[in-house]
């Protein structure tokens, strides 16, 4: 199966204040969530946190509103992927029951992309549901994890095993919380920006390399694009039937490496989301050029890109065994059979891939014989 997405220009992009299938930014966003706030059919209010994000966006969130703090109970998490699971759900339902949430409740999930998938989950099924809206800190949440109504979490090492997909209320974009982020957090997010560059046409991708956080107009727009990007998707192909799946370019190799990267026994480090996900890309890039054509010179561009930018692994036989074998854990899959999302070029996507494994060694190969470590 083939697909096309419509070729970007900044031009005509959609830089008004009008919301993007329920994103509003800035100041449109907090005046929502202040009527939000306001109006009487509105229960108790809850904001889930997890420890980083309450030390450092907790504050800036208040005094964005006119309302006292007392109007909101804090449910904190530990920060990190290791705590994506239903024993922290476990937790935050029981926690929730005892303040006396009840369906006219709302959950204001702030955070990053964890905070998001799982509070959107926990909301999604407390009670059989009550109001979240979703408040991204990072990067990557404020691109891809807060927006489409994918919520769940983790099954072990297995990425978002388990879920539901409910869209929020609204999500808010503000990024004044991208202040509180490192280097690391702002690439890992970088990363589905590039994702998004690849899947819809060149232009995007060469304007995401000028990603530059501190020039806060130019940032805010290409963020802005890349919610477009990813929300004009997502309308067209809400159940992942079709064209939606082109948002997991990069994403069966790469689930699949974070997953190992992760695992209590592995001899590699962990790496960000974004990180794998860069992995994913080069793997996924390599193949396209050898089993669908994408072009050489362009292909080579983005994996040295991607090489020089994001952090480097090396992959012996038995790790890549390992990888592969957790690869078909991909939500993809269909009758046990490993489906690619792959590139025939930018923009042009060729969905329901199978890759023989012989391909696999040689992408592998091809990667380990760049790096340096």
């Amino acid at each position: 199966m083939t697909g096309k997405l419509s070729p970007y220009s900044a031009d005509t992009m959609n830089t008004s204040a009008d919301p993007i299938n329920g994103v509003l930014f800035q100041d449109h966003g907090w005046k929502k969530l202040q009527q939000l706030l306001a109006d009487p059919a509105t229960g108790r209010c809850f904001i889930l946190t997890d420890n980083n994000t309450r030390n450092h966006c907790l504050n800036p969130f208040y005094e964005h509103l006119e309302v006292s703090r007392q109007r909101f109970e804090v449910l904190e998490i530990p920060a990190g992927e290791a705590h994506k699971n239903l024993h922290s759900c476990l937790g935050l339902w029981e926690s929730m029951s005892k303040l006396g949430a009840d369906r006219s409740s709302v959950l204001i999930n702030l955070g990053g992309g964890v905070v998001t998938d799982m509070g959107g989950f926990v909301a999604s099924t407390y009670q059989r549901g009550i109001r979240f809206v979703n408040i991204p800190t990072t990067l990557l949440a404020m691109v891809d994890a807060s927006i489409g109504g994918k919520n769940g979490v983790d099954l072990g090492t297995l990425k978002n095993q388990i879920g539901i997909i409910r869209e929020p209320d609204f999500v808010i974009l503000d990024p004044i919380f991208l202040n509180t982020l490192g280097k690391e957090q702002l690439l890992s997010g970088q990363a589905e920006m590039y994702k998004h560059g690849l899947i819809s046409n060149q232009n995007y991708w060469e304007a995401v390399k000028g990603f530059d956080p501190s020039n806060k107009t130019e940032s805010i727009q290409l963020i802005r694009d890349s919610v477009v990007i990813k929300a004009g998707i997502v309308e067209q192909d809400p159940r992942e039937k079709g064209l939606r799946k082109s948002l997991n370019f990069g994403h069966t190799l790469g689930h699949a490496i974070e997953s190992f990267c992760l695992e209590p026994d592995s001899k590699l480090l962990p790496l960000l989301h974004g990180e794998a996900i860069a992995i994913g890309m080069i793997l996924e890039v390599f193949i396209s050029m050898r089993k669908h054509g994408f072009p050489e010179i362009e292909g080579h561009q983005v994996i040295d890109h991607l090489v020089n930018t994001y952090p480097q692994r090396r992959f012996d036989r038995d790790d890549q065994l390992v990888i592969t074998g957790l690869m078909k854990h991909d939500k993809k899959n269909k009758n046990g059979q490993v489906n690619f999302v792959l590139l025939s070029d930018f923009g042009q996507i060729e969905f329901d891939q199978q890759v023989e494994q012989e391909l696999l060694d040689s992408a592998f190969e091809f990667y380990n014989n760049l790096i340096s470590v």
